[in-house]
């Protein structure tokens, strides 16, 4: 692997206060932030708080101040589609306290990304969950974002300096942070331009020689039988999920809604013997080589295209009784009830990449290239480096 040192002279962050750096990365863009030192503090034409009530959907508006850049982007890359309101941020909302809990041991191979970085060093991590990464490497200073107030609050209360946000709409200046990493959050991206843009945005917030870590889970799964415990929904749409209704799965579906074991990420253990040096090498000769298909889907090893699923998390009635977010839940259909488990089952979406997918989307990118590319514990992940300034 490599893990490529960032130039010298930039150790200035560690002069500054805490607060003062992370108000000074987001200033006048338009975002309220939660934090150690900061309850609630409003930057200039910020929107008012994002509500931290499990159930309610965050708002974040930016201000007139956002760079032009952003404003070109198109409305539908921006605008957030249903299945991800319903089955990404209400779901991690509801599920918060439960999904912390699990969340707790550092991938080996993000933990010596960070530890590689220069001191003084600014790291974001978006999409930062419970901010198990925050913080990792002492001799840097890392702020963290999510779109989740729950895993936000989190946060707070751990001490990080963290913000409600979009992946796809980051409140950081451009050319601002050291380092960026971005674990296991684009497969909940419902589109590929959302994907897209939210790797664009990795790069946008970092300088130029800045790396971006970034991790999704990999449809060649180690383990196969992990796919029948999923379950498929029925089409890929090319570019919105519409309509304010659930989206369609099979039906009737063939895979019943068993429970995952979550210890890590996907729940994955380590691998077979030698299985990431042989991947890496097959993927460094040919990740550009996976076939596709008529309709652009990735199609996998065995043949079948199907990337799209549900993949339940089951929430214990004892934590579900905690907040009244699963008890609207049941009531709307978005989660059910499991008595001989004794828990509600909710569905997260997921678009799993095929392999040399991510490196694809990244391909047409003019101010970044690749500097490593691996599997690890049925994940794709790659390592950007930015080239140019803005």
């Amino acid at each position: 692997m490599i893990f490529k040192s960032l130039r010298a002279g930039r150790y200035v962050h560690q002069f500054w206060s805490k607060s003062t750096l992370f108000l000074d990365c987001i200033c006048g863009l338009g975002y309220s932030v939660i934090s150690s030192s900061m309850k609630e503090i409003k930057v200039k034409d910020a929107s008012p708080m994002c509500t931290l009530a499990p159930d309610t959907e965050p708002r974040i508006q930016p201000s007139s101040s956002v760079s032009e850049d952003r404003k070109c982007s198109s409305i539908s890359v921006k605008s957030t589609p249903e299945i991800e309101k319903k089955y990404v941020h209400h779901v991690y909302d509801a599920i918060a306290p439960h999904f912390s809990s699990t969340r707790f041991a550092k991938w080996p191979k993000v933990a010596a990304f960070l530890e590689s970085l220069p001191t003084g060093s600014l790291i974001l991590d978006a999409g930062c969950g419970n901010g198990k990464y925050l913080g990792l490497n002492s001799s840097c200073y890392f702020i963290g974002c999510d779109i989740s107030p729950s895993l936000i609050k989190i946060c707070a209360d751990r001490g990080h300096e963290v913000l409600v946000a979009d992946a796809v709409n980051l409140p950081y200046r451009t050319n601002f942070g050291d380092a960026a990493i971005s674990i296991a959050v684009l497969h909940h991206l419902s589109t590929e331009n959302r994907r897209k843009k939210a790797i664009e945005e990795l790069v946008r917030v970092v300088k130029k020689g800045g790396l971006v870590l970034i991790t999704v889970w990999a449809v060649e799964q180690e383990d196969k039988s992990l796919l029948t415990k999923w379950t498929p929904l029925t089409e890929r749409y090319l570019e919105e999920w519409i309509g304010p209704g659930s989206p369609r799965v099979r039906g009737p579906s063939s895979f019943t809604l068993e429970s995952i074991p979550e210890t890590e990420e996907n729940g994955l253990g380590g691998h077979p013997k030698d299985s990431r040096v042989s991947l890496t090498e097959n993927m460094q000769q040919s990740s550009c080589s996976t076939p596709q298909n008529e309709d652009d889907s990735m199609v996998s090893r065995d043949g079948k295209s199907q990337q799209e699923y549900f993949v339940p998390w089951h929430l214990p009635y004892h934590r579900a009784e905690v907040s009244g977010a699963s008890a609207g839940a049941l009531a709307n259909g978005l989660a059910k009830k499991d008595d001989k488990k004794g828990a509600v089952v909710y569905n997260r979406y997921y678009h799993v990449f095929g392999e040399g997918e991510l490196e694809r989307l990244v391909s047409g990118m003019d101010n970044a290239v690749i500097v490593d590319k691996f599997y690890d514990k049925s994940n794709w992940c790659i390592i950007l480096e930015k080239t140019l300034e803005g």
